[in-house]
């Protein structure tokens, strides 16, 4: 967390103004849209604990660990009375069709927020920037930024700061920009001018309308209900955060999808309006976009470690990504480059890469 001391009394400082330049910052940042929220999500409290109560949270612990502090910033970071939610655009230019790989079983699919540069480490330097942008016009202040990596419900609060509304796959959808895009906040002391007080006391409208489109496309039906997920059945649980064994079940439907899956947000109609990140850190690095499964399971250690250096791939490790790999090449047509591969991964010193290898190969013969 970030303490300035007070140089400027509270009464001295034009808080209407402040909050518009700090969306003039914001924007010159990088950002493409910032907007400020309070602290009142107590209605996301009781669907969080009613979703915990259901396990759908699967081996994800760290969502129960901080008990209501996920759901109530002003304990999380005592002072808090603001909340300013900032979006970015991730889709990279020029990549390879998402549904053109997806339906090629001999390619691997990456979710597209994943092609580029690990987005904590832009996203958060970008925010301490409009902290020190903030902090030179007032002279004071707390502030604490997060970017995914902190028991925060960034939906919530980015719908009450006016960035979008909560679609039926749980993420954050705009008309004009769809959902391919990051969120960050910034906690803050500062009295800032709500959005939804500028909005006369009112939340974004839903547009989901009557459309099932991300419910219908989920290949292993984790949208549940609209605007609820049982993160167990997720693709992208499944090949992010779920450590150890991938359950049986769910490896055929998994496909060719080898790190997050991204079917709900393809399917939906808003990301018609999606724009393309210019972003020069979001760009393609490895040929991700459009590489052989092959080609990424032949990867050994020493090759993961550096090609995914300040990646958010990197994170997963070498086991879990082959593990990833060996599920989707079970699923691909029958090759001798595929055969081959599987023969190879036999001979890997992890159990669970075997396990999986050996179940890949058994959808071979």
């Amino acid at each position: 967390m970030i303490r300035f001391m007070q140089n400027i009394l509270p009464q001295e400082i034009d808080y209407t103004q402040l909050t518009n330049r700090v969306k003039l910052w914001g924007k010159e940042l990088g950002f493409q849209a910032v907007g400020i929220s309070d602290i009142s999500i107590g209605n996301a409290e009781v669907r969080l604990q009613k979703w915990l109560a259901n396990g759908y949270h699967g081996t994800m612990n760290y969502m129960a660990k901080h008990g209501n502090k996920r759901s109530r910033p002003g304990e999380l970071i005592p002072g808090t009375v603001r909340v300013i939610s900032v979006r970015m655009n991730y889709f990279p230019t020029g990549a390879k069709d998402s549904w053109g790989v997806i339906n090629n079983g001999e390619l691997a699919f990456i979710s597209r927020y994943a092609l580029g540069r690990d987005y904590h480490k832009v996203l958060r330097q970008r925010l301490k920037l409009l902290i020190k942008k903030i902090h030179t016009e007032t002279g004071s202040g707390i502030y604490r930024n997060f970017i995914d990596s902190a028991p925060v419900l960034e939906v919530e609060l980015a719908e009450r700061a006016h960035l979008g509304w909560r679609g039926k796959h749980t993420l954050l959808l705009n008309r004009d920009q769809g959902s391919f895009f990051f969120l960050g906040e910034i906690y803050t002391d500062l009295p800032l001018v709500t959005d939804i007080e500028i909005q006369s006391n009112a939340l974004p409208n839903n547009h989901c309308g009557s459309c099932t489109a991300c419910i219908d496309i989920c290949p292993t039906q984790a949208i549940i209900a609209p605007y609820e997920i049982d993160a167990r059945r997720c693709i992208s649980y499944l090949t992010i955060e779920l450590k150890g064994t991938i359950p049986v079940e769910f490896r055929k439907m998994i496909g060719n999808r080898i790190y997050g899956c991204d079917d709900c947000q393809l399917a939906c109609p808003w990301n018609r309006f999606a724009k393309k990140s210019l972003e020069l850190d979001f760009a393609i690095r490895q040929g991700l976009d459009n590489i052989s499964l092959t080609e990424l399971f032949a990867w050994d250690e020493i090759d993961f470690k550096q090609k995914f250096s300040g990646s958010a791939i990197y994170r997963i490790g070498h086991e879990q990504w082959l593990r990833n790999i060996a599920v989707a090449l079970g699923n691909a047509p029958t090759t001798v480059q595929v055969l081959g591969a599987l023969q190879n991964g036999m001979t890997n010193n992890s159990n669970i890469v075997r396990d999986h290898v050996n179940w890949a190969l058994k959808q071979h013969s």
